[in-house]
């Protein structure tokens, strides 16, 4: 291992996620974790936040290859025509060029772990949109304090 090469690790709390509607009219909202300036690779890393009955428009990428974890929820995700139930614990790879999209079925909100590699512009496209807030519930879910179980 060369030692003379000291790699610092970079630690963020929800708290310091920034969030943003990539369009004012969106239904879902995406938290920032890591993108190329904070991880120094061409990653982009957020939570997707989709609002009961939320949805992204149909998408797609040249070169990226996306990926989502759900967290907590439900909703179905479609790929080049194809839909499929995501529930907690369900992944999703998203080729480049399939076309996607995203929706929240569910009675509460959808959150997704959102990777996309390399970023393809994708982290400026969210710092485009209209900054918010994350709520509560929202730091509820990221902490995993709506996990816990009183003893």
């Amino acid at each position: 291992m060369d030692s003379s090469r000291c790699m610092i690790p970079v630690v963020k709390s929800p708290r310091d996620y920034q969030a943003f509607r990539i369009s004012p009219e969106d239904s879902n909202r995406l938290a920032i974790v890591f993108d190329p300036a904070s991880a120094n690779v061409s990653l982009t890393f957020c939570v997707e936040i989709f609002d009961v009955g939320g949805k992204t428009p149909p998408n797609r990428h040249q070169m990226a290859v996306e990926m989502f974890f759900v967290l907590k929820g439900q909703g179905l995700a479609t790929c080049d025509g194809k839909t499929v139930p995501m529930r907690p614990g369900d992944s999703l790879l998203v080729p480049p060029t399939g076309i996607h999209k995203i929706e929240n079925t569910g009675g509460d909100r959808l959150y997704t772990l959102c990777f996309m590699v390399p970023n393809e512009d994708f982290v400026e496209l969210i710092r485009s949109g209209v900054p918010v807030e994350l709520d509560e519930e929202d730091l509820r879910v990221l902490n995993r304090s709506d996990a816990l179980v009183a003893c």
